[in-house]
């Protein structure tokens, strides 16, 4: 797998995947778009909700929505590493299973997420999930 950023102006920077797509990070608070923390954040939900949603589905969970909130704190000292990571999955749907929810989650963080994975060696990331009935 390969990338490419390219500096743009200012604080912009334009990130090239292998694929083709895009996305652009701001390194000045994200004022413009994501910095690059937020992006490990949004890349972190959005490989952890493909997982949830993924097995959910191959249990035959009637769902209609996924959605994960995601709250992270950060140290003090240079560099602001992330300390602390929570995710908050929100799964809507109809006769959806606590137990198959609950497996899912678990499953995608302790076996199949990649970006939760690599951060779980040095950032404390715990999970709690909510079932909305649709």
């Amino acid at each position: 797998m390969k990338a490419c950023v390219q500096w743009i102006s200012d604080e912009l920077f334009l990130g090239t995947s292998e694929s083709g797509h895009t996305i652009v990070l701001d390194a000045n608070g994200g004022k413009l778009a994501p910095s690059p923390l937020e992006n490990v954040l949004l890349s972190l939900g959005g490989c952890s909700s493909v997982d949830v949603v993924s097995i959910l589905q191959k249990a035959r969970q009637n769902i209609s929505a996924c959605k994960v909130d995601i709250e992270a704190t950060r140290v003090d000292s240079v560099p602001k590493l992330f300390d602390t990571i929570h995710l908050t999955f929100i799964v809507s749907g109809t006769d959806i299973s606590k137990k198959h929810v609950e497996r899912a989650v678990k499953l995608s963080a302790d076996k199949y997420c990649s970006v939760a994975m690599m951060l779980n060696k040095s950032v404390a990331i715990t999970h709690e999930f909510k079932i909305i009935e649709a």
